[in-house]
């Protein structure tokens, strides 16, 4: 198959909110591929085909048809094929995915995938009621009732806790403290200037933001957010093609060491929780071992340098911390006690003198995650697939990993349902 090379990208600030802006998504979807385009330097003529994940705008915005969207940013782009990707939560990383899949199997060289959604256009009842789509709605609505997610991984989290008595609800809170301040450093999260005293405070004094999803707190949960990323991928024909060229002021030299996608996973579960192995999913981790396999990597503590984990709840990136095989099964919050997963600047500063050493470095959601950078549910994939290039490439500013060579993105759909796994490279 033809390698895959990731150029680069571009994303909102994912505070903002397009409604008070007077926008839509349209104007999302246009903003954010023109702003990649700009970043790698690209003329919208070199694009031979798009694709756009988005989990909802149907019912968030009464649009649909999103793939045509795409060709509002630029005259140049009538005309090529287009396609919407729909994953629930995994929405982005499919279109990702799929682009990737079309190069390395020839039948285009230069693809674009933006990911959108526009959340904040209903009261929260009724959002949740869209969300709640992503499981198995005629099944689970009665069971579960208003707000299903947090409910469900509540259910995931007291399900674990009853098999590994080992994790705490003290321990997602770390969590949640971690990804914060994470987010901290992070110019475009949303939840950069939250204050500190929100998540840091002991679960003790916490019960008053207990929601009706026990053991899950308000700070366990992922944001509702309004945003948009893209990234554009090629093959090494069209590599060749720009050794030629001359790079714009501002973009990446065409010299630089290219990124390449080195090995993908992607599986899907039964739809109700009732039906998934909880807390195990075999079918994530078939997803993150055929990743790992196909980029040749063992021993992931060894070999991974940054991993983007999807954090919709505190409880899923304990969770991925063991399906990616970072920590033995019901060890997860080992990994937040000796501050293996933070950035090294913020694990100096969050962590007591006596905390243990850790046994690797690997940071995890270096932005914020799903809970403090922000979750646009049809752009996080495609968000973390941009973090992983800037990671690769030195452009993450104080947040950037040192020596970055091999990245790992995670992304799920529904309650664990949908997983896709992409190992990026240098």
């Amino acid at each position: 198959m033809n390698t895959v090379y990731l150029l680069g990208g571009a994303r909102t600030d994912f505070k903002r909110n397009l409604k008070k802006e007077g926008k839509t998504r349209k104007d999302l979807v246009v903003e954010v591929t023109r702003a990649a385009l700009d970043a790698t330097g690209l003329d919208a003529a070199d694009i031979q085909a798009g694709l756009v994940g988005n989990y909802a705008g149907g019912l968030f915005t009464r649009q649909l048809h999103v793939g045509a969207l795409l060709l509002e940013a630029d005259p140049a782009l009538r005309g090529i094929p287009t396609m919407h990707t729909e994953a629930a939560c995994a929405s982005g990383s499919l279109a990702v995915l799929t682009a990737a899949q079309w190069i390395q199997a020839g039948f285009y060289d230069c693809v674009i995938a933006v990911g959108a959604e526009q959340q904040k256009t209903m009261s929260p009842s009724e959002g949740s009621d869209v969300l709640a789509g992503a499981a198995d709605y005629y099944l689970e609505k009665p069971e579960y009732g208003e707000f299903m997610f947090p409910k469900l991984f509540g259910t995931i989290a007291e399900r674990y806790m009853k098999r590994y008595p080992t994790l705490t609800e003290h321990d997602l809170a770390r969590v949640a403290v971690k990804n914060y301040s994470h987010a901290r450093l992070n110019p475009l999260a949303q939840m950069r200037e939250t204050d500190m005293d929100f998540v840091t405070a002991s679960t003790e004094s916490q019960k008053n933001w207990r929601i009706a999803a026990s053991p899950l707190k308000l700070y366990d949960c992922s944001q509702i957010t309004d945003g948009g990323a893209a990234v554009v991928l090629c093959s090494e024909r069209f590599m060749d093609k720009l050794a030629h060229r001359t790079a714009r002021p501002g973009t990446r030299p065409i010299s630089a060491p290219p990124v390449t996608l080195r090995g993908w996973g992607h599986a899907t579960d039964a739809l109700a929780l009732e039906k998934k192995d909880v807390p195990h999913f075999p079918p994530a981790r078939k997803a993150l071992a055929t990743a790992l396999e196909k980029a040749g990597i063992r021993d992931p503590k060894k070999e991974l340098h940054g991993i983007e984990v999807h954090d919709c709840f505190s409880i899923s990136e304990v969770i991925a911390y063991e399906i990616i095989g970072l920590a033995d099964p019901g060890q997860g919050a080992s990994l937040l006690h000796n501050g293996a997963t933070m950035l090294p600047s913020v694990r100096a500063k969050i962590l007591d003198a006596d905390a243990p050493k850790p046994p690797f470095s690997i940071p995890v959601n270096s932005g914020g995650g799903l809970m403090a950078d922000g979750h646009p549910v049809g752009a996080t994939g495609v968000r973390q697939v941009l973090d992983a290039y800037q990671q690769l490439t030195g452009q993450s500013g104080p947040r950037q990993i040192e020596n970055a060579k091999r990245f790992l993105t995670y992304n799920v759909g529904g309650s664990m349902t949908t997983t896709v796994a992409m190992v990026w490279g240098t």
